[in-house]
């Protein structure tokens, strides 16, 4: 059930994830999801985001201001 709109159904789906963290922005690519079919908010499990937190953390490592990956190879 979507918390944003009260639909009842979410599908798996794959999105653009992206954050402005400071002075950097990181856009992930193709990164697993479910998505209320109603509203279309996006949820993510806590491994997602935990990988998500992992790949954020290695942009800012190499100082990259703007930074793009592909959440499967990254």
């Amino acid at each position: 059930m979507c918390s944003y709109c009260c639909g009842k159904e979410l599908k798996e789906f794959t999105t653009t994830y992206a954050a402005v963290l400071g002075k950097y922005t990181i856009i992930i690519k193709n990164v697993p999801c479910l998505e209320c079919v109603q509203c279309e908010e996006k949820y993510y499990s806590d491994e997602v985001m935990q990988n998500i937190e992992r790949i954020a953390t290695k942009a800012k490592e190499l100082n990259s201001e703007l930074f793009v990956a592909e959440y499967k190879a990254a």
